[in-house]
């Protein structure tokens, strides 16, 4: 079994020392120039969470890197806060783990300066449930858990009200609210960390998970998922990161090109049969 790699206590504060001096670190900084400059034979470090982003990642280390003259080295983190920190910090190079919705509020919320480089999967966002075979079997009085975060929190409630489930606001989306709730048809809603509803599955009569998440927990999201996010015009490809300023490393820019290779499309695909989807491009 693949250990997760958590942030020690000194590291930690050592990140959140880094985040109180964030201007020392923008593109301007010659010495980050030239440290850019003077890591090109260094290992890449990538944040990951570990399914399918380090599951991705490792592939590209095991099968592709090599030939490319790339050294990647893969940190597994298992929330969606740290990879953006240490990535902040400098505690890592990139990371992968976030769509631009939640990367936006991110950066708007912690001050940080991450930016996208490049887009390569989607992971469908889906209704899940231990005792319901249908979203039709949902009921007034039963309970349905959503993330607690902003992006997917609205997220999972655009999908509920696509699906007849709830109505909400006019116009609010993706950003909707448990306040933005008009009609709730009866339903109770229990928030959550995103990392911890697949948990809840047994404690609540449904639940809206990430699609990483629900892989980890041995779902199958297109064959287990009640409903399942439309992949077209979906604004939530999953990316490669880095800290503003380092895009043009030229490491980060060969794992870039490999993310969006035949390979890895190829991979994708086999490994993960439309629980994730191949997304290749610029972000927009």
């Amino acid at each position: 079994m693949r250990k997760n790699i958590k942030l020690t206590a000194g590291i930690a504060a050592t990140a959140a020392l880094a985040l109180g001096l964030t201007a020392c670190g923008t593109s301007s900084d010659p010495s980050s120039a030239k440290d850019s400059a003077g890591a090109a034979d260094k290992p890449l470090v990538v944040a990951a969470s570990p399914t399918p982003h380090a599951d991705i990642l490792n592939y590209v280390k095991d099968n592709l890197a090599a030939k490319a003259g790339l050294k990647l080295e893969v940190k597994e983190f298992t929330d969606y806060v740290l990879p953006n920190t240490a990535t902040e910090s400098g505690q890592v190079d990139a990371n992968f783990f976030q769509h631009k919705p939640y990367l936006d509020d991110f950066n708007k919320k912690n001050n940080t300066h991450i930016v996208p480089v490049v887009n390569v999967h989607l992971e469908p966002l889906g209704l899940y449930s231990k005792s319901l075979k249908s979203v039709k079997d949902i009921k007034p009085g039963q309970t349905i858990a959503v993330p607690n975060d902003t992006t997917n929190g609205g997220r999972a409630l655009q999908l509920l009200a696509e699906n007849g489930l709830i109505t909400v606001k006019p116009g609010v989306g993706t950003n909707a609210k448990l306040s933005d709730i008009t009609d709730k048809k009866g339903l109770e809603f229990k928030e959550l960390e995103a990392a911890t509803v697949p948990r809840a599955l047994n404690d609540v009569d449904a639940a809206v998970i990430n699609g990483n998440y629900a892989i980890e927990a041995k779902l199958q999201p297109a064959k287990d998922a009640l409903v399942l996010e439309k992949a077209d015009g979906n604004p939530y490809a999953n990316f490669l990161a880095v800290k503003e300023g380092n895009e043009k490393d030229a490491r980060v820019q060969k794992l870039a090109e490999l993310l969006d290779s035949p390979e890895v499309k190829k991979y994708i695909e086999d490994t993960y049969k439309g629980s994730v989807i191949p997304a290749f491009g610029a972000v927009k």
